[in-house]
């Protein structure tokens, strides 16, 4: 890719390579392990001409999005999370019985449940396939497809226009923004609000979650950029929340330009921004300096671990654990085994690492030495779903943004 995704100038200058990496994404069966595994140059740059943060070349979304193994429902915090943004939402933009409400990447619907309680029309919009058996048992009407303009013109033939707009976590993933603006435009009535969830840039750098970059995430936002891509749309934001889930998340509401009032939320974050300097090149290169240190400290620890002969395994496989292992090159030689929730990961291998992933029972009952947390977003909750194996002895791994023993 040449051009940035925001403002279409050739001014994306690299800051940080994490090398060549699988798809975080593709867990593998155990019969796959002997195919050759795609791999992808990560890399991520910095626009000049915009200041939008992206990455420098880009997968096509069909290769990672239409089997897809990541479900909200399998942490406890986020469904939290994600009913609460479903009760701020409606609080703040009521919706009448026969309104229509769309969640664009819907994931296993567990926000369309949130809305659902509140008796309007919802649909969810989801390329994953595999996924679209979990809304159809619980009855909720899904379109497999990416939210493309055309995708929305068919929405409002079939079923209307919607009074809200929701893209959880799906945003960072869009490559043709423009496509997608388009889209929200033609899907919103009149009055109605658009609500993202996004990773914030910020946030990001503060605690140096380099992890948090992989292929899915195109963009990396702050407010700025996001504000230009908006107004060449007709669009505003007239309110930003900046919240702590997923270790730093910014919520932005969105309506056309003249339907709702800017709050003052919105100066005060590009104010913030500003002092932070997200508008510096120099300040991502010093992220990816952290990065580097990261990677030398947890690999150190790592030996000393096992040069006393202890044992490591992991408790979450989330993408960004995959970006973790194989920015450190880390296999099953350093990481016996990764304990998760999700009984879709269960009984597969990390892609590029290839790891076994198993249920949490096996590390209880297996008690290893450490337990490198690579879901460390939801260490509290992890911590807590573990406190038989630390109460025998066990030590955790924190890996981010400071390697940390607890």
């Amino acid at each position: 890719m040449t051009a940035c995704v925001v403002c279409g100038a050739d001014t994306v200058r690299m800051f940080l390579d994490l090398g060549q990496t699988a798809l975080a994404n593709k867990f593998l069966r155990r019969e796959e392990l002997t195919v050759d595994e795609p791999r992808f140059p990560l890399r991520v740059g910095f626009c000049e001409s915009c200041e939008h943060v992206q990455l420098t070349e880009i997968v096509p979304p069909s290769a990672m999005f239409e089997d897809y193994l990541y479900v909200s429902a399998a942490s406890d915090t986020l469904r939290q999370h994600l009913f609460g943004l479903s009760e701020a939402i409606v609080a703040r933009y009521p919706v009448s019985a026969d309104g229509l409400i769309i969640d664009i990447g819907c994931n296993d619907g567990t926000l369309l449940q949130g809305f659902a309680r509140f008796g309007a029309r919802t649909l969810g919009v989801d390329p994953a396939r595999n996924l679209a058996a979990l809304t159809a048992e619980q009855g909720m009407d899904r379109l497999v497809a990416f939210f493309t303009a055309a995708t929305a013109r068919q929405i409002v033939e079939t079923r209307g226009r919607a009074s809200i707009v929701t893209a959880t976590n799906t945003f960072p993933h869009i490559p043709d923004l423009y496509d997608f603006a388009r889209g929200i435009t033609e899907v919103l009535a009149p009055g109605g609000v658009f609500v993202i969830e996004a990773h914030y840039l910020l946030d990001m750098l503060e605690q140096a979650a380099f992890d948090t970059i992989y292929h899915e995430h195109v963009s990396y936002w702050a407010l700025g950029p996001m504000l230009r891509l908006l107004d060449e749309h007709n669009l505003e934001v007239v309110h930003v929340e900046r919240l702590p889930i997923h270790h730093g998340q910014l919520r932005v509401f969105v309506q056309r330009k003249g339907e709702g009032e800017v709050q003052p939320s919105v100066a005060a974050t590009l104010d913030g921004e500003r002092q932070a300097g997200i508008g510096r090149f120099e300040t991502f290169l010093r992220f990816a300096e952290t990065a580097q240190r990261i990677k030398t400290d947890l690999r150190q620890t790592l030996d000393q671990i096992h040069a006393s002969g202890k044992r490591v395994a992991g408790y979450g496989a989330p993408a960004k654990g995959n970006t973790l292992l194989e920015f450190l090159g880390l296999g099953p030689e350093s990481v016996t085994y990764i304990a998760d929730r999700s009984p879709l990961k269960q009984g597969r291998f990390t892609p590029g690492s290839h790891i076994p992933v198993v249920s949490p029972e096996r590390l209880l009952d297996d008690q290893p030495d450490y337990v490198i947390i690579l879901a460390w977003n939801f260490a509290e909750e992890i911590i807590e779903q573990l406190r038989p194996y630390r109460e025998r002895g066990g030590t955790f791994i924190l890996p981010v943004p400071d390697v940390r023993l607890i």
